[in-house]
C-alpha cells in the first residue's frame, strides 16, 4: 500500500537522516512489523514457542519480546490471547520497559499506561512482587488498560484514570521506576494508522512537546531518592525526543541521564535511544534519567480501615475463598462500591483519587449474595483451585467455552470451576448437574 507522507515530514527526515532518509521513505512501501511479548505471569516461552511453531521468532528489543508472521490472521480469537498467555504488541515498544530495568520488589509507575503492553510488560518482570501503578486520564482508555491488566493476571496493580498533575501530586516521592510513556506526534504509527498521517503536523508536533514537557514535570515528584524515569515516545522529532529530554534536564537539575546499557537502536543526545523501521521496529525513542537528588516529599503508606459493609459478607467471603482456593491468600480484603478486593501488598495512601481497580477483585455483591469474579480466576494456577477443567488448545470445547456456551463437565466437582488451556487459566464456570454454566463474561467473548 502506497502511503502518502507530507511534505514537512520528509524534510524533517531529510534534516535528521541525510542520506539514510531514502531509506526510510523505502521502508513505507512495505507492511508494518507484526509482535507479540510472552506474559510469563501465566505462560512459559517454551510453551509459547511450541505453540507458536515457525510463526515467531524472537525480536531484540526484550527478552520476552517476538516477530509474529505477516501471515498469522486471527490471532486475537485464539484462546491463548483470551487466556493472556501473550500481548500483542509492535516490537520496538517494548524498548522503554527494557531501559527502565525493573527488579522484584520494584514499586513503578506507568502514568500514561493505555492499552497496557507496557504496563502488562512491567508486571511480568515484577512477577507479583512490589506494585504497578497504571494510570490512564481518558476513561474509556482507562477501562481497556483494566481489561489488559486483567486478562494478563496482574495481582499487584492500581488502575486509575486521573490527570497526571492530580495524581502525582497525591504520590510525592514513592515509586522506585517511572514510565512516561507519553502522548506523542505518532510518526511511528504511519505505517499502521492513516489517521496519524491526517492528524500530523508541525503545529501538532509543537502542541506535543509542551504537553510532554508538563507531564515529565509532574512525573519527577513521584520519583524517590535514587530512582529512575524513563521517558519515551513512538515519534522520530527532534523537537518531541532530543528537546524534551534536554529542556526536562535543564529545569530538573537534580536529574541525569543514564546510559542506556542496550544494543538496539541508535544513540541521541543525552543517553537515548530512537528506532527506526529499517532498525526493526515500526519506531521509538526512550531515554533514562536518574535521580541523583533527594526528593524532599514522600508518600505514606495505605491506612488501611475495614468497610463496615464488608463485615455483612466475612462469613461468605470465608466460605467463597475455602471454595475456590487450596490455600487462603495473603494480603488485605477490602471492599470498593460492590466489589470486594485482594489488595496488593504494597500501597501508598490513595484517599481522593479515581481508583478503577486496586488488586485481584475477589468477589462481586449480587443481591446480597457473592459470585467469584472472572478477575480472580485469570490471577490463579490450576494448581492453586480445588475445580479445574482443563482443554487442549485445539479442542472445540475450548472455543465453544469462548463464545459463552454451556459444556458437559465431565469428572468436575459441583461448585464453581476454573476453566484452563493447555494449564493456562481462562476464565470460570459453575457445574451443576453435569453441566458447567459458563462465566466467561459477555464483553470478552468470540462471536
Amino acid at each position: 500500500m502506497k502511503i502518502n507522507l507530507p511534505e514537512d515530514y520528509i524534510c524533517d527526515m531529510e534534516t535528521l537522516l541525510g542520506d539514510e532518509c531514502s531509506k526510510l521513505i523505502e521502508e513505507y512501501d512495505r507492511p508494518p512489523y507484526r509482535g507479540l511479548r510472552v506474559n510469563t505471569l501465566k505462560c512459559s516461552q517454551e510453551k509459547l514457542e511450541n505453540f507458536f511453531e515457525d510463526k515467531i521468532t524472537k525480536s531484540p528489543f526484550s527478552p520476552l519480546g517476538y516477530y509474529l508472521s505477516y501471515d498469522y490472521e486471527g490471532i486475537g480469537s485464539l484462546p491463548y490471547h483470551h487466556a493472556g498467555a501473550f500481548y500483542v504488541q509492535e516490537p520496538s515498544a517494548m524498548s522503554a520497559v527494557t531501559l527502565l530495568n525493573i527488579s522484584k520488589g520494584d514499586k513503578v509507575l506507568d502514568l500514561c499506561a493505555a492499552p497496557g503492553g507496557k504496563s502488562t510488560q512491567i508486571a511480568a518482570f515484577l512477577g507479583s512482587t512490589g506494585l504497578l501503578w497504571s494510570n490512564e486520564i481518558i476513561k474509556s482508555r482507562a477501562n481497556i488498560l483494566l481489561s489488559n491488566i486483567e486478562r494478563c493476571g496482574v495481582k499487584n496493580a492500581v488502575v486509575s484514570s486521573e490527570a497526571p498533575d492530580r495524581l502525582c501530586s497525591a504520590l510525592k516521592g514513592y515509586f522506585d521506576k517511572v514510565l512516561v510513556d507519553a502522548p506523542c506526534s505518532g510518526e511511528g504509527m504511519f505505517r499502521k494508522d492513516e489517521e496519524a498521517i491526517k492528524q500530523w503536523s508541525r503545529a501538532n508536533v509543537e502542541l506535543c512537546k509542551r504537553r510532554q514537557l508538563e507531564i515529565l514535570d509532574n512525573a519527577a515528584m513521584t520519583v524517590r531518592s535514587g530512582g529512575e524515569l524513563v521517558y519515551s515516545t513512538c515519534t522520530f522529532s527532534r523537537e518531541e525526543n532530543e528537546e524534551v529530554t534536554a529542556e526536562f534536564l535543564s529545569a530538573h537539575r537534580d536529574f541525569v541521564p543514564v546510559d542506556s546499557g542496550v544494543s538496539f537502536g541508535r544513540k541521541t543526545d543525552n543517553c537515548g535511544i530512537r528506532i527506526f523501521p529499517m532498525d526493526g521496529g515500526e519506531g521509538h525513542y526512550a531515554v533514562k534519567f536518574k535521580r541523583i537528588g533527594e526528593n524532599p516529599y514522600s508518600t505514606s503508606d495505605y491506612t488501611y480501615t475495614e468497610n463496615p459493609r464488608l463485615r455483612d459478607f466475612q462469613s461468605q467471603v470465608d466460605e467463597l475463598i475455602l471454595s475456590v482456593m487450596k490455600a487462603k491468600p495473603y494480603g488485605l480484603i477490602a471492599l470498593l462500591k460492590d466489589k470486594i478486593l485482594l489488595l496488593p501488598e504494597s500501597l501508598p495512601e490513595f484517599k481522593g483519587l479515581n481508583i478503577l481497580r486496586a488488586g485481584v477483585v475477589l468477589a462481586e455483591i449480587k443481591k446480597n449474595r457473592l459470585e467469584p469474579h472472572h478477575s480472580l480466576f485469570m490471577s490463579l494456577m490450576p494448581a492453586q483451585v480445588n475445580n479445574c477443567i482443563d482443554y487442549p488448545h485445539d479442542c472445540s470445547d475450548i472455543f465453544a467455552f469462548i463464545k459463552g456456551e454451556e459444556l458437559a463437565s465431565g469428572t468436575a466437582d459441583k461448585g464453581y470451576c476454573m476453566v484452563s488451556v493447555d494449564g493456562i487459566s481462562l476464565g470460570f464456570g459453575k457445574v451443576s448437574a453435569g453441566r458447567l454454566k459458563n462465566k466467561y463474561p459477555k464483553g470478552l467473548r468470540n462471536y
